[in-house]
C-alpha cells in the first residue's frame, strides 16, 4: 500500500515546483518534464523484475546518486523531444494563443531541479537514501516525516485541484482567465511542506530530550533513533541501544512523556552458526548495509517457526533467521501485519549455507 502512495508526492511536488516557480510561462513541457523528472529515480522499480531481494539491494541506489541526475534530466528532455518531433509530423496545432517556446536547455534544469526534490524528500523520511552511491553507500536519512505523510499529500494536491476546479466555474461562465493559473497556490503548498520539516525538527529535538532524560534498565545510552509517525507531529517511535539490550517506545512531546512496556525490550540475539552464516549471505550483506537497529534472531527450525506453510521434512530441518530492523515495528495509519515492515528470512541449512531467501514474505529466487 504505502509502495503505491509514495510516487505519488513526488508526482504532487514536480507538479507543484514547476508551477510555483512559474516555469510553463517559460518553456513549453516545463510541468511534464518536471513532473516525470520528480518521479524518474523510482524507475529503480525494474529491479523487482529481478525479485524482492534484488529490488532491495538496488532501491534508492545510483538513479538516487547525485552523479547520475545529469543523465537522467537529459533522458527526460530526450523523451520530450521525441514527443514534440511526433506531434510537429502528425499533429496540427489547432490553438489560436502562441503556448510557451521551446527551450531545450531550460528544460533540462527544470528537469535537473525537480530530481534534486526527488532526492531531498527521501531524504526527510526514515527509510533513507544513499546520494552518493556506489563510491560511498553510506545511507542519510532526516526522519523527519514517515515514507508517506497525508497532510503532504493533502497540501499538494489541494494546490493543484483547486485551480483546476475554478478553471472549470470560469470557463462555464465565459470568464477569460490567464493561461497559467495555480503558481500562489503551489507556492504556498512548497512552504509549508518545509515549514512542516522545520516544525518537525524541532519536535525531534524535543522527543530526543525526552528520551536522554530517561534511565534505560540495560544501562547508558548507546545510540538511539527517533522515527516519525504520520500526521501527529508530537510522537515518536523510539529505539535505544544499551550495553545490554534495545528497547523502543513513544515519545509524546506535548506531555513530555516517554512510554514503553516489557514487551518493547529485546535482548542482544545470542549468534549462532546459522545467524552468521545469513549475514554473510547475499540477503545479510544487502539488510545489515541498511539496517541501523537490525534484529538478527535464529527463531529454530522452519518446521517450527511456519508450519503453516507445510515444509518438505528437508525444509522442516533448516534453521531459519529473521532479520527486522526495529526502526520500522511500529504501528502506523492503523496498519498492522503479523510481520514487521521491512523484514526478511534465511533459510539456512547443516552446512551454513542460505538455501532460501524471502524478503517481505516474498521468496528471492536463486538467493543461495
Amino acid at each position: 500500500m504505502l509502495c503505491l502512495v509514495e510516487p505519488v508526492t513526488h508526482l504532487l511536488t514536480g507538479a507543484c515546483l514547476s508551477r510555483a516557480l512559474g516555469f510553463p510561462a517559460r518553456a513549453r513541457y516545463a510541468t511534464a518534464a518536471c513532473v516525470i523528472a520528480a518521479e524518474l529515480p523510482d524507475a529503480d522499480f525494474v529491479y523487482r523484475l529481478g525479485g524482492p531481494l534484488l529490488y532491495f539491494q538496488h532501491h534508492r541506489g545510483w538513479t538516487h546518486a547525485l552523479w547520475s541526475l545529469p543523465l537522467q534530466a537529459a533522458a527526460v528532455v530526450g523523451i520530450l523531444y521525441g514527443l514534440h518531433a511526433t506531434r510537429r509530423k502528425w499533429k496540427k496545432r489547432r490553438s489560436v494563443e502562441e503556448p510557451a517556446p521551446v527551450r531545450w536547455p531550460a528544460l533540462f534544469f527544470m528537469a535537473l531541479l525537480a530530481l534534486l526534490s526527488h532526492l531531498l524528500l527521501d531524504w526527510t523520511n526514515n527509510y533513507g537514501v544513499r546520494p552518493f552511491a556506489p563510491f560511498n553507500p553510506r545511507w542519510y536519512s532526516g526522519d523527519l516525516v514517515f515514507i508517506v505523510e497525508p497532510l503532504l499529500l493533502l497540501v499538494l494536491s489541494m494546490a493543484l485541484v483547486v485551480p483546476f476546479l475554478f478553471s472549470l466555474v470560469h470557463r462555464e461562465m465565459g470568464i477569460r482567465r490567464p493561461r497559467y493559473q495555480g503558481r500562489a497556490l503551489s507556492a504556498v503548498a512548497l512552504v509549508l511542506m518545509a515549514g512542516l520539516w522545520f516544525y518537525r525538527s524541532l519536535q525531534q529535538g524535543d522527543a530526543a530530550t525526552v528520551v536522554d532524560a530517561q534511565e534505560f534498565r540495560g544501562g547508558r545510552i548507546l545510540r538511539r533513533s527517533l522515527n516519525p509517525y504520520p500526521i501527529d507531529p508530537y510522537r515518536w517511535h523510539v529505539v535505544v541501544e544499551t550495553p545490554q539490550n534495545f528497547q523502543s517506545g513513544t515519545v509524546d512531546t506535548r506531555m513530555n512523556l516517554f512510554e514503553t512496556d516489557p514487551q518493547q525490550i529485546y535482548a542482544k540475539p545470542q549468534v549462532t552458526l546459522a545467524t552468521l552464516a545469513a549475514k554473510q549471505s547475499w540477503l545479510g550483506e544487502i539488510y545489515l548495509d541498511w539496517s541501523r537497529f537490525p534484529l538478527v534472531v535464529d527463531t529454530g527450525t522452519v518446521g517450527d517457526t511456519h508450519p503453516e506453510l507445510s515444509p518438505t521434512p528437508a525444509e522442516a530441518a533448516l534453521r531459519n533467521v529473521s532479520f527486522s530492523d526495529l526502526r520500522f515495528r511500529y504501528d502506523v495509519l492503523g496498519m498492522h501485519s503479523s510481520e514487521p515492515p521491512l523484514s526478511a528470512e534465511a533459510w539456512v541449512d547443516a552446512n551454513r549455507r542460505v538455501q532460501e531467501a524471502y524478503f517481505g514474505g516474498v521468496e528471492q529466487k536463486g538467493a543461495h
